[in-house]
Formats: C-alpha cells, structure tokens, sequence
C-alpha cells in the first residue's frame, strides 16, 4: 500500500489558488484513476478535480468552502503497490490539513524555480485557517479562548471538534466581536517578488444586527488580482464621446429578422467589439503587454469580455475578434455569456485575452475608470447610448444617440498619443456605420 497525495490543480494561467465548492467523494470510497474527486471553483472557471490514481480515500485534507494555493494537498489516496509519499503513514496520521508543511510550486508563489513550504501562522498572531473560521462562526466558538494543539500553538480543526463534542463552548462575554484575521493564501504574501501583499484585515467590530459575509475564493482572486494591476500599473484615463445614430438606426432596422433567423439577439455590443477589433489592426501598440525588460506585442487579437454574475466577475475570451463577422462576435458574445451564468465556462475560455471590452452601458453607466485587466495595458468601457442634445456642423441644434468610450491604458506602454488616434478611429467606424458600410456576414 501507498499514500498518495491530490494536489490543488492550476485551473488556467495566472490561476494562484482554489475553493473547494463541493466533495464528491468521502473517506473510505474507492474510486479509479479519472474519476471526479471535487468541484473547485477559481476566479475563472467553475472545474471538477479527477484522481491521478485508482486507490481508496483515505483523507479529505480540506473542508468545503475552504481555499488552497496551488498545490497544496487537498486530500490522500491509498493506493496498491509503490512505496508512500513524504508526509503520509504515521506522520500523516498525526498531522491535520492545517497541521501539514505542504509544498508550494514556485511559480504560485513568485519565487524563481525554488520549492518553498506554504506559510506558516506565527506564534501570538490571532490567524486561523478558513476551515477553523468556518467551523468557529457555525458554532459560535471565540478562538481566542481556545488553546490550539497545532504545531506552535496553532488552533485545529481537531481542537474545535473535542470543544463540539464536550459542550462546553467559550463564548466572550461582550455583544460585539472582532473580525479574526483569516490566514492569507500563498498569493497574498509574495514580497519576494515585487507582487504587492493584501493588508491584514481591520479589526471592524460587528455589532447586532450586523451582517458577515464570507469573501469567496473568487472575490479573494478578484481583489488581489485588482490590486496587483493597480499597484503595478501607472493607470491613466481618456475618452471619446461618439454619434451613435447610424449604429441605433442600423440594428433597430435588422434587430428582429436577425434574432427570428439566427435564433439570438443583435446587441449594439457587437458592433463596437468590431469597431475595437479593427482598430487594433491598425494600432497594434495598443494590442501589447508589459513584461518587465520588454514590451510583448501580440499577433493575435483576442477581446476578453467581462460578463458579471451576482456575486463575481468573469472575462472569457473572443479569439481572433478581427477575423470574425459582427454575427460571428453577436453568436461568440451570447455563448459565452450563458456559459458564466450556467456555471460552464471553462478555463480555455478565458484564456489568452489581448485587450478588454466591458459593457457598462448595460447598466446605465455614462462614464467610468475600469481597472485594467493585468497584465493587458488597456481596458476600454462601453457605456450607455443615450439621447443628447447636439450642436451640428451647420449650427443646427439636434437630438442624436450618443454614447461615451472610456479607455483606461497602463502609461507604461502606451502613451496618449497612440491611444487618442485609437479612440478616434474607433469613433469614426462607429459613425459611419450604415447597411452600406457594414456587412452582418
């Protein structure tokens, strides 16, 4: 017999850590090589983790809920034959997930091609797992009354299910709480190598009537993800206002037959990732990413777009936006789309995005700053086509479709030179589109 060991799997590129969103298996199963372990989530894709081997559970090192780096051990399997894995037989007997020195790949925790050991809690510091959080909150436990029998003290999930079980639960006298700072995943704690760290938690007192809301693996993701691009890159801002009224007169015209033929909507949207992916074309300094002694232009133009659900936010991607019909990008847009909100996306789907297009007009916004999308060097905002009182060429006073284009650029790359005669020419497609000018197909 031999103890192997499943590890956090890297579930696409840039992907530094996961939540295990279900199990579906449990100690004692057999299960055979391939066969699903878990359903993690990540800030890009709902997957199902698969056995490397054909064995028996033995242990599930994390509970549901909880969010490890990329590999780090998410359970064991007893396997037959070959000799066990370091960590397994007694000493894994003895050691809790939260007990174990897991190994970290390096590239998950930005230090070169060395093998660090996943951080570990330091002595006095009131940090705590996110399963021993979990299990706390659930049964009202204060932690701070609680002595760990973890390695230097720390506090066990083992420590909290003798507390259960005995009845005796230590409660703090006062109404209010603080918040316990929950141990930071790998990502967050990567000084070494220049990636800004997330800042301990505030201490906030929760009051009665006050409501926690646990950040999720994907909100975690996503704010450390917004830090690093803000952090790193020098954010400026410029924008276009555009005379949409070919465009709104153009699609309100073919906006039914289309969805009775093709069987989905027309959207404005996909008439501006068109106009976008052609001026990339012809800018393709805009089409760039920053790399530290090197500015990488890419070839290919792939349009990342951000589809939100209630609580999160993807990016999937359309690949080679420039060779696709404004019917190919309107299909692409729907697809993609269902996929987030139907929990389906997978991790190709958003990867390898060259430049980003957000459609805030969807929500009635006129004028916003995005974030870029790192390590892109611009994110362009798509706000809400509204009905304007407009000066004319002749001096004539007229009520146009006007909509606003907000293009955030990392200044690193791009200057605003190159980004005003973008914006300009993205401007001019989209005011002389016309049935004339624009083909569908």
């Amino acid at each position: 017999m031999a103890i192997q060991q499943i590890t956090m799997p890297q579930l696409g590129e840039s992907v530094t850590e996961g939540t295990i969103s279900k199990w579906l298996v449990s100690p004692g199963d057999k299960v055979n090589k391939y066969d699903p372990l878990a359903e993690v989530m990540t800030d890009k894709v709902n997957a199902e983790v698969p056995s490397s081997f054909s064995g028996t559970i033995k242990e599930l090192i994390a509970g549901e809920g909880d969010t490890l780096a990329v590999g780090e051990v998410i359970l064991t399997i007893e396997t037959e034959g070959g000799t066990e894995t370091p960590g397994s037989s007694n000493a894994e007997e003895k050691a809790t997930g939260e007990e174990k020195e897991t190994k970290v790949p390096a590239e998950a925790a930005g230090l070169g091609d060395k093998q660090v050991p996943s951080p570990a809690v330091e002595r006095g510091k009131a940090r705590y797992s996110p399963a021993v959080l979990k299990m706390s909150q659930e049964h009202g436990i204060d932690l701070s009354l609680v002595t760990g029998t973890g390695t230097e003290g720390r506090i066990t999930r083992k420590d909290l299910q003798k507390i259960i079980d005995s009845g005796n639960i230590p409660q703090s006298a006062p109404e209010t709480k603080a918040v316990p700072e929950v141990e930071a995943p790998a990502k967050e704690k990567q000084a070494a190598s220049g990636t800004p760290t997330l800042q301990a938690a505030p201490s906030i007192p929760v009051a009665s009537g006050d409501v926690e809301i646990p950040v999720t693996g994907v909100r975690k993701a996503i704010a450390a993800n917004m830090l690093r691009s803000k952090h790193e890159a020098p954010h400026a801002w410029t924008m276009v206002e555009v005379d949409a009224t070919n465009l709104v007169e153009y699609r309100n015209s073919l906006k039914s037959e289309f969805k009775k033929k093709e069987g989905f909507n027309l959207t404005f949207f996909a008439f501006f990732v068109k106009a976008i992916a052609q001026a990339l074309k012809e800018f393709p300094e805009i089409n760039s990413m920053w790399a530290g002694e090197n500015i990488i232009r890419k070839k290919d133009i792939n349009i990342s777009i951000a589809v939100a659900t209630d609580d999160a936010l993807f990016v999937p991607v359309i690949k080679h936006a420039d060779e696709k019909t404004i019917k190919g990008i309107a299909r692409e847009i729907t697809e993609l789309a269902g996929k987030v909100r139907s929990g389906k996306l997978r991790s190709e789907d958003m990867q390898g995005g060259t430049f980003t297009v957000n459609n805030t007009g969807s929500f009635g916004s006129v004028q916003s700053m995005g974030i870029i999308n790192y390590p892109q060097a611009a994110i362009l905002q798509v706000e809400s086509i509204v009905k304007r009182p407009v000066v004319m060429d002749n001096g004539m006073i007229a009520v146009r479709d006007m909509v606003n284009l907000c293009l955030s650029l990392d200044h690193r790359v791009l200057d605003g030179l190159v980004c005003g005669r973008f914006l300009k020419r993205i401007k001019e497609i989209v005011e002389n589109i016309s049935k004339e000018n624009t083909p569908l197909y």
